[in-house]
């Protein structure tokens, strides 16, 4: 479904800083990078759709979705995937949308029927419609827009998500219920999902597929019973330390 083959992804004074990526994603499945702080896994994830600046990082390799090299597709035809079928749950998710534009602007976009929208925004108990609409991001707290963001996301319809931290700023309940809808999600219409995270109790809870990025290297994706039963930590000591988490 999703293939990715990066040779390096470098900045502008030439720094290194992950390199040979290389990783399937396919149909009906989470899969989840864990990494630290810094470790460049909000960078790797905009790399895969040409978010990052071209005037500060370059990336060579390839990054193929439905039979086409994503790297070599014009502007105008990144924007209409990222707008039809693969989206971003950014960790910023107030700073996702314009201050001076209510959510409604962005609920009226997609033409939706209303039953839909109430529906999900019960799920994730957020306002009614009529009360959402009038509300604008500045009003809201980062997790409610967060869950926002993950209502509008889901009522696209997309084949793929990509999400970056996406339970930052929620309390456990609300990302109990981000975990069952996006298994929901990945079995519906034989979809998939990207996150990453370093939080290893979600990432435990929601993942088929688990990675780890670190020193500018990804491992290869392990089941999640099989990632958290490895014995060599040599790669993951520095993450556990400096979060001060066990695994069992």
């Amino acid at each position: 479904m999703f293939n990715v083959d990066i040779g390096d992804l470098r900045i502008k004074n030439n720094k290194i800083l992950l390199e040979d990526i290389k990783f399937d994603l396919g149909k009906n499945k989470v899969f989840t990078i864990l990494g630290a702080n810094g470790s460049g896994k909000t960078t790797l994830l905009k790399s895969l759709t040409g978010l990052l600046d071209k005037r500060f990082y370059s990336v060579s390799g390839k990054v193929i979705f439905e039979g086409k090299n994503l790297f070599e597709l014009d502007q105008e035809e990144l924007r209409q995937l990222r707008k039809d079928k693969i989206k971003y749950l950014f960790q910023d998710a107030i700073n996702s949308f314009d201050h001076l534009k209510s959510f409604g602007y962005y609920f009226n976009l997609l033409v939706k029927d209303k039953t839909e929208i109430d529906s999900l925004l019960e799920y994730f108990f957020l306002p009614n419609s009529k009360e959402l609409f009038k509300l604008y991001p500045y009003e809201v707290s980062g997790g409610m827009a967060q869950r926002i963001n993950f209502v509008l996301t889901l009522l696209t319809h997309p084949k793929l998500l990509f999400l970056d931290e996406p339970t930052s700023g929620i309390d456990l309940a609300i990302s109990n219920l981000f975990l069952l809808k996006l298994k929901d999600f990945v079995n519906e219409s034989n979809n998939a999902a990207l996150l990453v995270t370093h939080d290893l109790v979600f990432a435990n809870k929601v993942s088929d597929k688990i990675a780890f990025l670190s020193d500018g290297k990804l491992t290869e994706f392990y089941t999640s019973e099989e990632f958290f039963k490895i014995k060599d930590y040599s790669k993951l000591e520095k993450f556990l330390n400096s979060h001060n988490q066990l695994t069992s």
